[in-house]
């Protein structure tokens, strides 16, 4: 790989992980409770007294760990930087959007969040540097069982629905539309991110 597609993928996967903390952020803020894996966020910064940005740190750490053992080809520098990056902009975000006294508003910019946070997160996992520790977790099993992404994405969403609300995390709209939504756009913008920027 030439030094000019290295600076490339790394940008890529930057601005990337800064869109997808960004859509996190604000969806997780509009009032309809946390995105999947943000809820397990908020039940850890409950129970334990953390950031939510700390939160996602850790738990990074632990799919990391499981995924080094089970497919150690989905990690790579893209992983650290990505989840560096990451964990940074979800408390650098945490108070930078503005919602509306409207609920439908609030909604509507949920939902928005929702797709950022999957436009974000496939845009940087397109970089093939390693993904970021929960889509190496995804995409591990996924490939290694020969399953589709999405599917493989909606049932993991599940799971931390269930695992972040017996933490004390909050379950509501948001995580509906996450587990719905992610999977299939996460999917989408890979491929696309792959065949325009010829990587």
């Amino acid at each position: 790989m030439g030094r000019m597609e290295w600076i490339k993928k790394i940008m890529i996967i930057v601005l990337g992980s800064m869109l997808a903390a960004y859509g996190i952020t604000l969806a997780l803020y509009a009032g309809f409770g946390g995105a999947t894996l943000a809820i397990v966020w908020q039940g850890m910064s409950k129970t334990f007294h953390i950031s939510i940005g700390m939160a996602s740190l850790i738990v990074a750490l632990i799919m990391i760990v499981f995924v080094f053992f089970y497919d150690r080809s989905q990690l790579n520098i893209g992983t650290i930087l990505y989840q560096l990056v990451y964990s940074f902009c979800v408390d650098l975000f945490a108070d930078a959007h503005v919602y509306s006294s409207h609920l439908w508003l609030n909604a509507v910019i949920m939902i928005l969040g929702v797709m950022l946070f999957a436009v974000g997160t496939g845009f940087y996992a397109s970089a093939s540097m390693g993904r970021g520790s929960y889509e190496a977790l995804t995409f591990s099993l996924a490939e290694k069982n020969h399953w589709q992404v999405k599917g493989v994405r909606m049932i993991l969403d599940v799971l931390m629905v269930i695992v972040g609300v017996a933490l004390g995390g909050k379950f509501g709209i948001c995580a509906i539309a996450t587990i719905l939504f992610s999977g299939p756009v996460i999917q989408f913008t890979t491929a696309k991110t792959k065949k325009l920027l010829a990587i």
